[in-house]
Order: C-alpha cells, then sequence, then structure tokens
C-alpha cells in the first residue's frame, strides 16, 4: 500500500492535484489555469484537450514537488466541475465540439420547447432537478443539433458524451474504460435517482442515445488502471517521466465537486450539512437513504457512495455570496480588502435597520424570481458606507440560513451543526452571525480544499487506505468553531426584517 491517495481536482478556472496521507494531510500542487470562452453573450466554454493536459500537469507538479517515486500512490481520486459537457470521438479523442461550461445559458431556449416543458414535472420526479440549462442533457442535445455528425456517431457509440468525470477516466485508463459515478450522472437530467440508471423516457424525451454516454457506477469503484503514453501528452521530459510512476495504478474514487465536499467534510448522518462559501455559497444535506422532492425548489442528487452505501443531498445555492464582498471592494469602493469586513461590521453597535438584498442575478430557493434586481433598504439620512457594508455581509448569512431552514422544513429533520469551508469562512463576523441566525455550531474545516479531501476520503475507503468511515469521522479536526450567542428573539428579529425587505423588493 502506497503512502499518499493522489486526488485532482479539475475545477471550472483551474486544475489542481493533492497527495492525501493516513493523517488527513493535503499536499497540494500548482494551480494550473483553464482558459474560459466567451463566444457570446451568456455562452462559456472548455477546450477539453486544455482541461485534460492541466489535469496531467497538475499531476506532474504535485509529484515532483513532493519527490514521490514508484509506490508511493495507493490510488487516483478525480472530483471535478459538474454539469459541464464534452462531446469526443472514442477513437481519436478529437473533440466534437467545445466543452460546454455548466455556467453557459445557451440551451435556455431549447429549456422552453413545448415538449420539455409539458414534462416538467416528470423530469423533476425522476432526476431531482429542474429542467434548467444547467444541467447536461440540453447541452448533449444542442452539441447534437450543432455539431456536424456528432448525434449519428453517437448513436452507434464511436462518439462519446459526456461530464469531466467521465472524458478523464477515459482518457486516463489509455481508452479502457467508459464511467461515471452516481454523483455526477445525477446532474446530467438523464439519471433516475431512484433507479441509479438512465432513464429511457428521459433518454427518449432528450433524444440522447444511450450508448454515447458513460456507465454509472458508484462514487467508490475500481475505474481501471492509469495508462499515460508518453507520446500523447505535450509536457516536458521530466514531468513525462514522473507521470510514468502512476501507470498500472488503480482511479478508486470519482465524484462531482459538491458531492466530494459533503463527504469530506465527514457528513456521512442524515440532517448533516455543510455549506461552502466562496463566490456563490452551496448548501448540501445529507437526507439518508430515500430522495425527497423538494416543493421548494430545492434540488435533490446522489450523494457520495461506495458500493450498496448509497445516499442522498438536498443542495440548494445563494448566487451572490463572496461576490458581495468583491462588489463592495471593487465597484462601490467601501472596503480596501475582504479583511476590512471584520473590522467595519464589529466596530458597529447592530445593522441600523439596513439590510441588503443581492439580488445582483435574481433570487434563488427559496424564491426563484431571476427578474428581481438588488436593493438596500432602511437607509436614513444617518447612514453611513460602513452600514451598507455590514448590510452586505449580513446578507450571505440570511441567504444561507433560508436555506438550511428550508431544508430542516421540508425533511423534518433538525441538524446539529453546520460545516463550513472556503476563503469567505475568514470573516469571523459573517460565521458568527450564521452560528447566531441558526442556532447551530458552524465548524469551519482546517482546510478550504474539501472537495480534493472527499474524493480522496473515497478512494482510500474503496482501496482499503482507509478502514471505515468511524476513522475518516476522526481525521476530521475544525480550525474554529462558532457556538450560537445570540438571544433567539433577537436572532429571529434581524432573520424577519431581511425577509421583509425581500418581500417589499418583489412585491
Amino acid at each position: 500500500m502506497g503512502r499518499y491517495i493522489l486526488s485532482i481536482d479539475q475545477g471550472t478556472t483551474s486544475t489542481k492535484a493533492f497527495l492525501l496521507d493516513k493523517k488527513g494531510n493535503l499536499l497540494a500542487s500548482s494551480g494550473m489555469p483553464i482558459t474560459q470562452h466567451y463566444p457570446e453573450p451568456g455562452y462559456v466554454e472548455h477546450d477539453p484537450d486544455e482541461i485534460y493536459f492541466s489535469v496531467l500537469r497538475a499531476m506532474a507538479d504535485v509529484l515532483i514537488k513532493n519527490n514521490a517515486v514508484k509506490g508511493d500512490i495507493d490510488s487516483v481520486a478525480i472530483t471535478n466541475q459538474r454539469e459541464t459537457t464534452i462531446c469526443f470521438d472514442g477513437e481519436t479523442l478529437r473533440p466534437l465540439h467545445p466543452g460546454i461550461c455548466w455556467q453557459c445559458r445557451r440551451t435556455a431556449d431549447i429549456c422552453r420547447r413545448r415538449e420539455y416543458e409539458e414534462k416538467i414535472r416528470m423530469i423533476t420526479f425522476k432526476t431531482g432537478l429542474k429542467l434548467d440549462p444547467y444541467f447536461s442533457a440540453t447541452k448533449m442535445r444542442y452539441i447534437f443539433e450543432n455539431a456536424e455528425g456528432a448525434y449519428e456517431k453517437a448513436k452507434d457509440g464511436t462518439v462519446l458524451c459526456g461530464t469531466v468525470d467521465s472524458y478523464l477516466v477515459y482518457r486516463l485508463t489509455g481508452k479502457k474504460n467508459y464511467l461515471t459515478d452516481y454523483s455526477n450522472a445525477s446532474r446530467t437530467m438523464l439519471f433516475n435517482i431512484r433507479d441509479l440508471r438512465y432513464d429511457e423516457e428521459l433518454l427518449e424525451l432528450f433524444d440522447v442515445p444511450e450508448q454515447c454516454l458513460a456507465r454509472p457506477v458508484p462514487s467508490g469503484y475500481d475505474y481501471g488502471e492509469i495508462e499515460i503514453s508518453s507520446d500523447q501528452i505535450p509536457l516536458t521530459a521530466r514531468e513525462t517521466e514522473v507521470l510514468e510512476i502512476l501507470n498500472g495504478v488503480h482511479i478508486t474514487g470519482v465524484a462531482g465537486d459538491q458531492a466530494a465536499a459533503l463527504f469530506g467534510q465527514t457528513c456521512f448522518g442524515e440532517g448533516d450539512s455543510k455549506t461552502t462559501f466562496g463566490t456563490g455559497c452551496f448548501t448540501l444535506m445529507n437526507i439518508g437513504r430515500e430522495p425527497l422532492i423538494s416543493k421548494g425548489g430545492l434540488l435533490t442528487s446522489v450523494a457520495c457512495s461506495i458500493e450498496n452505501d448509497i445516499d442522498y443531498a438536498l443542495e440548494g445555492s445563494v448566487f451572490q455570496g463572496g461576490s458581495i464582498i468583491s462588489w463592495l471592494k471593487d465597484e462601490m469602493g467601501l472596503i480596501r480588502e475582504p479583511a476590512d469586513c471584520d473590522r467595519i461590521c464589529s466596530s458597529l453597535k447592530d445593522n441600523g435597520g439596513v439590510y441588503m438584498v443581492p439580488a445582483f442575478t435574481g433570487l434563488g430557493a427559496p424564491y426563484w424570481n431571476p427578474e428581481v434586481r438588488g436593493a438596500v433598504l432602511g437607509l436614513t439620512r444617518g447612514t453611513g458606507g460602513d452600514y451598507i457594508v455590514r448590510a452586505g455581509v449580513e446578507s450571505i448569512a440570511y441567504q444561507v440560513a433560508e436555506l438550511i431552514l428550508l431544508m430542516q422544513k421540508e425533511t423534518g429533520i433538525k441538524g446539529g451543526e453546520m460545516k463550513v469551508d472556503g476563503g469567505v469562512c475568514a470573516c469571523d463576523f459573517l460565521m458568527q452571525l450564521q452560528s447566531d441566525i441558526l442556532g447551530l455550531d458552524v465548524l469551519r474545516a482546517r482546510s478550504d480544499e474539501m472537495t480534493a479531501m472527499g474524493a480522496g476520503m473515497v478512494a482510500g475507503l474503496y482501496s482499503g487506505f482507509y478502514e471505515s468511515k468511524k476513522e475518516l469521522k476522526n481525521l476530521y479536526v475544525p480550525s474554529k468553531t462558532y457556538t450560537p450567542k445570540m438571544e433567539r428573539s433577537q436572532a429571529d428579529s434581524l432573520l424577519e426584517g431581511y425577509r421583509a425587505s425581500v418581500r417589499t423588493l418583489i412585491g
């Protein structure tokens, strides 16, 4: 058994690789940037070859930096940006179309087609998702309608179409295995989350040939041996040499980024939740062994799975998280650096009745109003810039609280704590307010790289590197814990003030 799990984190703007050891420590590569292309307004694309080569460079970088040698690597894990769709020739590996990013909105018109709108309830019941350009099915439909020969070749299986994880597995195993895990498959809008397989009715509805899709398997699984051919990679001789130590090592863990982060935070029990505070905020709650279809617009997906150990997760997204702090700094000039937020917010005895509704691009759950735009309410003659800063920071906590409270209401589960990660967690004022509003302990992870941590844990649990979930639980040590300090009536009053501001704005 090797000393490390090699965990690949293929993200939207960069790729990193990590060495995860038995004690849960992560050694990181440099970030390898990924170019996002914007051919038209609302369009976001990737070059699939660039994605693959960024993975190779990241793996080589972390192995070289840490003097890893043959035998050091127990197994390999992959976590990835979800929903992004790649269509490529299974033999030549040539992309038939640029990769369509999860952020891309080009398929909005496809989503408005009558044949799909008439099936919205069926789509949601089977997939746990909303009919939206976010997910992969309409991206595949777009490629089949716009890339010459793609649909015909997909029908005979010579062209493959899938998410980033399946593309990487196929290339890293020397074209031997075309597999995807349940957490990624459940974001395609073609996967029945109850049956854990592609749904015939959905495949027919979106006219996607099943033979072009990757086979869905659990997150912890033997995805095959690494087989990297040196004559196919545009790397330096040293990078090529070091990558050869991976040949023969098995990929034993694959998971979409948010599912991986939930696992990395050791949210193994029903009601356990995590929020990643980044540009936006992603909140997931483990809801146990049965899927639940939300009435409030939350999404349901399969969480990380190992063999028959299947959990489901409810997911909600806050569109504006760290982007609010960037706005306060870059557009408003109210802070010089993000760290100023703590000082400013703590210097005020209260929020002065000022609330921000940061609907820069509309509101998500529980309001689902894409047309409303942002506003600051409760201004008086005495309101200064510091109050607007505090209102912006507070709005992040209110948005996340509404997601958690909606999850608790729909599931009947009252969680005992919320685990958090992401760069915005550095704001102590925000984390303490989050704890106060929810009435829950908030535990900040010791690392913000929980996607890589989670994928590595899955791989290690399957390979035997780790013995049990109990062992993984013992590896989790928060860097800081925030406990509720505010009177419940005061916390409820603050949240109601935010809700009243939203009601005023949307009428």
